[in-house]
Parts: C-alpha cells; structure tokens; sequence
C-alpha cells in the first residue's frame, strides 16, 4: 500500500488540493451572501462545494506526508462551511402536516415545462393528465401547450396567452392578474382564486428572474410579498420556478418577508436535461429552485418530486389538505 499511496499523493494529490483549495475559498466568499447579493451567487452551489470538500477530505485519508495534511485540512475546512449552508434547510419548519387520509386534499403540479424546447410536449401533457391534479401552476408556457393542455386534459387555464398559466379543473372565480407596485415592476405572475366548501382561496404562479441579475430578484421578492398581502393569508398558496435555491441568504429573507411556509424542501428540480443534438439527460440535479409555498390554513400531505419528462426542469407535486 506504500507506493500506491505516495504515487497518489505526488501525482493526484496537488491538484485535488488545488480544487478542494477553490470550493473552500467559494464557501468562505458565500458567507459574504449575508450582506452582498452578488456575494450570494455562490451559496446556490453549496451542494457542489460539499460533494467537493468530502472528496477532498477522503483523498487526503488515503495520501501521506504534506499532502495529506492539508488535503484533511481544507477537505474539513470547504466542507464544513458548505453544510453550515445547507443544513438550516433540513431544520427549518415548513408547516403544519397531515395524514394521507385527511379530507379536503388538494393536488398540485409546479412545473417549467420549457416552452418550445421541450422535446416531448405530448408526453408532458400526458403525463399531467394521468396525475389528474386538481391544479398546475406552469412556468414557460407555449401556445401549442396549452393547446394541448385543453385537448387532453380539459382543464381552465388562468390566461390563453400568458408565460406562467395556472391551469384548474374546477374554474376559477376570478383570474385577474393583480396590479403591481413600481409601474407594474416585477416578475411574471399569474393568479386564480377558486371556492370550496370553507370558502375562497387564491393560488399564485411566479417566475422569478435568474440570480445573475443582481439586486434585481431581490426587488421581484420584495414586489412580490407585497402582492401576496392583498389576500387572505391562511388560504394563500404560492408556487413557481423561483430560480433560487433555500441555502441562498437571499431566499432565507424572502422566506420571511413573504410570511407563509414553504412547503418544499430541498426538493432538487433542476437540471433534468439539457437541450442538446443528441439530448443529454443529467442524472444527478443539482438545484432546488422549484418551490412550493401554502398559507397554514393548508397541511402539507405530500411533496414530491416528478419524473424527467421533455423539459429541464423536473415536475413538483404537492398535495395539501384544507386544515
């Protein structure tokens, strides 16, 4: 075992430490997250950071002298700054549950189906019709898949021509976008507001912009907690690509601002796929930004992640119970 470990620790040891040396150094800077939105762009990758700090931290148990010291020791170091990202998410309440039994159950789809680009929009919409969800809050939309949505499935749709659709199969009350602050400022949303047996209730789809952009989510996040005020809290669900992951600072103070729980936990949507000659599926997702918020007037029944269909992002369902 000698040679093989010095030959280890010579040939491979310098540059894993070279890429155990960035990840921790990344994990360190997404510390300054707390205060800086450009700061925070990294604390999305924590799931990189640590998969790379354990790599790290077990090249250096099996390499000797020098190199193993510091392999151990920056392994350790990027590792334990990334799972202090991480593991607030694992803890953190996300609202009262329910047994799968309880009455009232409603189900719901969050999806980005990637509009034109999905490669199966059929199979998608065949799909949400053998789920026969009670609602689907889609992301991206096409006119040739809400088409398809009205053929196959029969289901409402909240707008005929709108990007983020929120599809029912009980009509809605209304579905009047609400009017936005800041010269109608902010992301796309769309809104349907239905009633039941306990009374109205409003459902809200968003598209957040991406957290490249700076300040400018955090602005969507703020426009958009205010929109959310204007309806009855307990009965309140929110869901759509958020394009923001919960180890992010940024999503921890939105979290708070918009004031109802999210339902979602670390649930990895993104990436399924990449549009591609030929199409590259992605086995391991690497982002949760597909969320799922309910007011507590809502149980959280079951949340769960749906297959890889035509689209980059993989579908979420939520089944919640009237409380």
């Amino acid at each position: 075992m000698g040679l093989p470990r010095l030959v280890f620790s010579l040939v491979l040891g310098p540059p894993i430490l070279v890429a155990g040396a960035l990840c921790a150094a990344a994990t360190l800077g997404a510390q300054l997250g707390r205060v800086s939105d450009d700061w925070d762009l990294l604390t999305h990758f924590a799931p990189v950071w640590l998969a790379v700090g354990l790599a790290t931290l077990a090249a250096g148990l099996v390499s000797m002298g020098w190199v193993r010291r510091w392999l151990i020791w920056v392994g350790l170091d990027g590792a334990a700054l990334a799972a202090a990202l991480i593991v607030p998410e694992y803890l953190r309440d996300a609202g009262p549950t329910a047994p799968a039994s309880a009455p009232r159950q409603l189900k719901l789809i969050q999806f980005n189906v990637w509009a034109e680009r999905n490669r199966d929009l059929a199979g998608t919409v065949a799909w949400i019709a053998r789920q026969n969800p009670d609602v689907v809050t889609v992301v991206e939309s096409s006119a040739r898949f809400r088409r398809l949505m009205a053929e196959h499935t029969g289901m409402t749709p909240s707008c005929d021509y709108c990007e983020v659709t929120i599809f029912s199969r009980s009509p809605p009350v209304t579905s009047a976008i609400p009017k936005r602050p800041d010269n109608d400022a902010g992301a796309p949303l769309a809104r349907a507001t239905f009633r039941d047996g306990r009374g109205e209730y409003t459902i809200i789809a968003v598209h957040p912009g991406w957290p490249t952009r700076g300040s400018r989510q955090q602005q969507e996040g703020r426009i958009l907690a205010q929109v959310l005020r204007r309806f009855p809290q307990d009965s309140l669900i929110l869901a759509g690509d958020f394009n923001s992951t919960p180890w992010s600072f940024s999503r921890r103070r939105e979290d708070r601002l918009l004031g109802i729980p999210r339902r979602t936990r670390a649930l990895f949507s993104w990436p399924a796929g990449w549009n591609s000659e030929p199409r590259i599926p992605i086995p391991i997702s690497l982002l949760p930004i597909d969320h799922v918020y309910a007011g507590n007037g809502w149980a959280t029944v079951k949340v769960e992640r749906g297959p890889r269909l035509g689209a980059d992002h993989y579908p979420v369902i939520a089944t919640l119970a009237r409380r």
